[in-house]
């Protein structure tokens, strides 16, 4: 065993004044969801502000953070086999002491420092630093305690901790899309998920702080916004009772009170009040009409008509929604508590269909899970079939501790049958997404740019309201449909280009000219 100090316990000898990080140099890795990529923003933001600076590369760094993800085994699995390798560079740079280097600090940040927080400290004795996901703000006072030779944690999960009021240092350097985290843990208790457990129950930012972000990301010039949520249409804004809500459109039915999807249920008392996903949507596609908008993830059960019809009527919310499914049998879905069954799943995409005829839809699927028979998978099979997602997340399943799952369920699924049925999956995927796109062939579509080709200098990369990656050679094109001035495309431009081939993946195309959301429209 090893002493460590945990978040609760006083700590006389660190004063305040030893958080200050004094130019130590940091490095993050992230791994894992987008919400990871949010959370590694904030932890930079609070670092920053206590004196820490951001280090060129691992081996130069001071203090070395691994923001970890706990959704499947093989998620962490890589961070152990990270932490070996920190190991050898932590022992590497004691060995140097001699130079006045000071010691390496190791970090563990996110689920995993939630979830296996002792084992952390008593089984890799080279992490200084176990730090949870609602701790961040924590995080000098953790690197302070280390400077006493003692290891620090901070796991403990919060209520209402959102971050709302810190400004996400953008690490990425691309600087055309950005995440805005709008709402933190979750309430659905899949019987497989983790989440719950490492990140605490929803709660909600105030509608105020995210509209702002937004506005900031639209001055600093960004032009897409993704916003980020473990259940992101369950959103709920308790704090801004007094604004007024937005209200469906005329052809919208009377079901506008209405919170959840028709067919889908809870396994927690639904809470009424306060502005809902739809109001946020609203308002955040206000801030500027040229910039695009995401979210992402969402459940099935949130999509009542009113925020189906702001997707629809706000030209700059992209018609493409990430519809989690997980299986397309019922029974499995019971097992999973999805709180749905594959009638009202499929009923639901009709639905969206009908309200957003040119939706593009994507999905996640979890293959092998406990129980799970041939005629379930087939029945997953035809449902991909049926729905043709652009793009699906598929993944054996593991069984998590914690979760319902472990405690009720039995693993009965063999490994090199969830392999089978995973590449099954992804095959089925990939023959109807290769149609989807295929099918594209010789129309127009509006792409934003985000990058230069990975594969060629010469070609640009971006992409379509759908989500689908698009490459495009790098030419002179006019600056608008009816222009003859020409420039070169960058990255945050929006052009239109006309599809000439696709595989699964990606599409490539013949750029046309420059165009703007409110402007020219592909033809």
């Amino acid at each position: 065993m090893i002493n460590y100090v945990r978040s609760e316990e006083a700590v006389p000898y660190v004063d305040k004044k030893d958080f200050c990080g004094n130019n130590r140099r940091v490095y993050i890795e992230t791994y894992g969801c987008q919400m990871n990529v949010s959370d590694t923003e904030i932890a930079w933001s609070v670092l920053q502000s206590h004196g820490f600076c951001q280090a060129s590369n691992i081996r130069d760094s001071d203090v070395i953070l691994l923001m970890t993800c706990s959704i499947r085994e093989g998620a962490e699995q890589k961070i152990w086999n990270r932490l070996n390798f920190l190991k050898s560079l932590k022992l590497a740079r004691q060995k140097l002491r001699s130079a006045r280097l000071p010691p390496v600090k190791i970090g563990i940040l996110g689920c995993m420092a939630e979830r296996l927080k002792t084992r952390l400290l008593e089984q890799h004795k080279m992490v200084d630093v176990v730090c949870g996901p609602d701790a961040y703000r924590d995080l000098p006072r953790l690197l302070a305690i280390t400077d006493t030779g003692q290891s620090a944690v901070n796991v403990q999960l919060s209520i209402d901790e959102t971050y709302a009021d810190i400004s996400p240092v953008r690490t990425d350097a691309n600087m055309t899309s950005a995440f805005v985290s709008i709402m933190r843990g979750c309430n659905n208790m899949c019987s497989y998920c983790i989440v719950p457990f490492t990140r605490g129950r929803e709660r909600s930012r105030p509608v105020d702080s995210i509209v702002e972000e937004v506005k900031r990301l639209s001055d600093e010039g960004y032009k897409e916004v993704t916003l980020l949520g473990q259940n992101v249409n369950s959103y709920r804004d308790t704090s801004a009772l007094s604004f007024p809500a937005v209200r469906p459109s005329s052809s919208s039915s009377s079901s506008s009170c209405a919170h959840l999807s028709a067919g889908f249920h809870t396994v927690y008392r639904h809470q009424s009040g306060g502005l809902r996903f739809a109001d946020l949507l609203s308002r955040v596609a206000d801030v500027n009409p040229q910039m695009r908008v995401r979210f992402t993830s969402p459940h099935p059960k949130d999509f009542p008509d009113d925020l189906l019809y702001v997707i629809r009527d706000k030209s700059n919310v992209c018609r493409h929604i990430h519809l989690p499914a997980q299986s397309g049998s019922t029974r499995v879905l019971s097992a999973m508590r999805r709180g749905y069954t594959a009638d009202a799943y499929n009923d639901l995409v009709s639905h969206i269909r009908h309200i957003i005829p040119d939706v593009s839809l994507s999905s996640d699927f979890i293959a092998g899970f406990c129980g799970e028979t041939e005629s379930d998978h087939e029945m997953t099979l035809d449902l991909i079939r049926r729905v043709k997602y652009n793009f699906v997340y598929c993944f054996p399943y593991s069984m998590r501790q914690k979760t319902r799952a472990a405690h009720h369920l039995v693993d009965d699924v063999s490994c090199d049958v969830k392999r089978r049925r995973h590449e099954e999956l992804v095959d089925t995927f990939r023959l109807c997404s290769l149609q989807l796109n295929q099918s594209l062939i010789g129309q127009h579509r509006v792409v934003l740019i985000d990058q230069v080709s990975k594969r060629s200098v010469d070609a640009m990369a971006g992409r379509t309201e759908s989500n689908v990656r698009v490459i495009v050679p790098q030419a002179q094109i006019p600056t608008s449909s009816s222009s003859s001035s020409l420039r070169y495309i960058q990255p945050g431009d929006y052009v239109v280009a006309q599809i000439k081939d696709a595989t699964s993946q990606v599409m490539t195309g013949t750029v046309l000219h420059h165009t703007t959301l409110t402007g020219d429209t592909p033809s």
